[in-house]
């Protein structure tokens, strides 16, 4: 596909037609990177994404005990007091 540039203020771009932006499931937030001389453009993956899903497994599951924690840093306080 053959697209021109385009003047955006003091910068220039390209317009993806919608087709594209689905097919490439393309979100809001791109990460934009030149490898080689070529221009990559893809969704941004969102630092900790799904995190909060996992979480709520691992609570389900009863896997969100940190009660040995406590027994580690009572260990440590005692050595500096």
């Amino acid at each position: 596909m053959v697209v021109n540039l385009i003047r955006i203020g003091n910068s220039q771009g390209i317009r993806l037609p919608k087709a594209v932006i689905e097919q490439a499931n393309l979100s809001d937030e791109l990460d934009l990177q030149v490898v080689d001389g070529a221009v990559i453009i893809r969704s941004s993956r969102k630092t900790r994404m799904g995190w909060a899903v996992a979480a709520a497994a691992c609570h389900q599951d009863g896997q969100d005990q940190l009660g040995e924690w406590d027994v580690t840093l009572n260990d440590m306080e005692s050595q500096w007091e």
